[in-house]
């Protein structure tokens, strides 16, 4: 069964419909003309049975007739009427009349005697002859009143032409059923091919387009069915596709000149150190100048990292429950900026990844450094089905058009905010959110100062 799935898996879509096509019609016909098999044989037989009982009656009258017109020396009544296979049998067994044909044979054995005195039965009756073997009668058998005394009635019919009906009609069958299921393949080969072209114009469309070009899209089939849903679905993956290259095209671009600028001033710094009569003082501003940018590429470069395996990373979280206060230790954030953080009995506890809640926590307290703040409260809040992780400052916040695109990679508000950082804090913080099945917003306090905070979901 393997073997036989394994093959049918390896051919064409069009082969398959077909071949399932011409395997349904092939059961479909086994079965209807088997029916039509069955139901004309049937029906000749039991047309056959009604005129059976109609000559009983017709030879009864006749019987009746003769009896009662003292017609016995003038010929028998089975004779007259050409009867071939007749009998009149007293209920002993004896005959009264029979056609000439039967040479005096009871047509009729013992038990079937007994049987037919009180009700009339039915049998076919083998009388093989030279010509036809096979050859069989339909008998009928019936008691009747005929001049006050009952006589048993026995006619027969040859069921020769139930069998020629048959076998022609078996014949034609098996003649006819091939060619049906031939042009039952070819026509689910065709239907197939014709429900497949769209799908065929598709990859042809979808082959045509390049990483260079993101823009052509594939046609949508008028007809709103299983082919335009999957246009629809692969155009939309198109669309997220293209945005991606775009967003990841920006990343780089953006990556490349963050990184430039501290390039630049490596550069310019060792210059400098290296022109004919410098100082011992100038070679030392030289190389701490070149020390701080030189730690400013390794925090991108960390950055970029984290941002880039972001995806990896979510499959090995290891979630626990935590305080805030537990969080803000694990930052171990060592800088001059105060910390407040929320001691309520009934604050939120925090379940997530102990280290990376701490990194974007860390990010945070670091984006209120930067922008100058001096003090940063750190609390949680609950939600109906999430908690939230904020971290509230004293400095000037965002400004009005910033809240929006604070989380995007190398954002920044102003000059004097993104100094000392990589534009990547934010960025990162949303992505942690992200991989806890939350995400992070921005705005400003109603007291003053920026407001940051992690919606993290139950």
């Amino acid at each position: 069964m393997r073997g036989v799935t394994a093959i049918a898996e390896r051919l064409p879509i069009r082969l398959r419909v077909a071949l399932a096509f011409t395997a349904v019609m092939a059961l479909l016909l086994v079965c209807a003309g088997l029916f039509l098999y069955l139901r004309l044989g049937a029906t000749l037989r039991s047309g056959i049975d009604d005129g059976l009982r109609a000559r009983v009656a017709d030879i009864a009258v006749l019987a009746q007739d003769a009896r009662a017109g003292g017609a016995r020396a003038a010929g028998s009544p089975l004779t007259e009427r050409g009867e071939t296979l007749a009998q009149i049998l007293t209920p002993t067994g004896r005959i009264v009349d029979a056609s000439p044909t039967l040479h005096g044979r009871p047509l009729l054995s013992p038990a079937q005697l007994r049987t037919a005195r009180s009700r009339p039965i039915l049998f076919e009756l083998g009388r093989p002859t030279a010509a036809d073997p096979d050859a069989a009668d339909r008998v009928l058998a019936a008691p009747r009143r005929v001049a006050g005394r009952t006589l048993i009635v026995v006619v027969g019919a040859s069921v020769d032409p139930v069998e020629t009906a048959q076998h022609q009609l078996g014949g034609l069958l098996l003649v006819g059923g091939p060619m049906v299921m031939l042009l039952a393949g070819l026509a689910g080969y065709g239907a197939a091919s014709a429900a497949l072209r769209p799908i065929d114009r598709m990859r042809e469309q979808a082959d045509a387009i390049h990483v260079d070009d993101l823009e052509p899209r594939l046609a949508t089939p008028p007809a709103r069915d299983e082919v335009a849903r999957l246009a629809a679905t692969l155009n939309a993956m198109l669309d997220r596709l293209q945005d991606g290259f775009e967003r990841e095209r920006e990343f780089v671009d953006d990556a490349s000149h963050e990184m430039r600028t501290p390039l630049a001033l490596i550069k310019a710094e060792l210059e400098l150190a290296m022109r004919p009569g410098a100082t011992e003082p100038e070679l030392r501003e030289a190389i701490r100048s070149v020390a701080e940018e030189n730690d400013r590429l390794v925090r991108l470069a960390e950055d970029l990292l984290v941002l880039a395996r972001s995806g990896e990373d979510a499959a090995h979280m290891r979630e626990e429950r935590m305080t805030v206060a537990e969080l803000v230790e694990a930052t171990r954030y060592s800088g001059t900026i105060e910390i407040a953080v929320d001691e309520r009995p009934d604050a939120a506890t925090i379940v997530g990844d102990r280290l990376r809640l701490a990194r974007a926590l860390g990010n945070l307290i670091d984006n209120a450094a930067a922008a100058g703040a001096t003090r940063v409260r750190i609390e949680t809040r609950r939600t109906a089905d999430a908690t939230e992780i904020h971290a509230i400052d004293d400095g000037p916040g965002f400004p009005p058009d910033f809240a929006a695109r604070a989380f995007d990679r190398f954002s920044r508000a102003d000059h004097a905010r993104a100094r000392g950082g990589t534009g990547l804090g934010l960025a990162i913080v949303r992505t942690i959110a992200r991989e806890h099945g939350g995400e992070a917003h921005a705005g400003n306090a109603p007291g003053g100062g920026a407001d940051v905070w992690l919606t993290l979901p139950d």
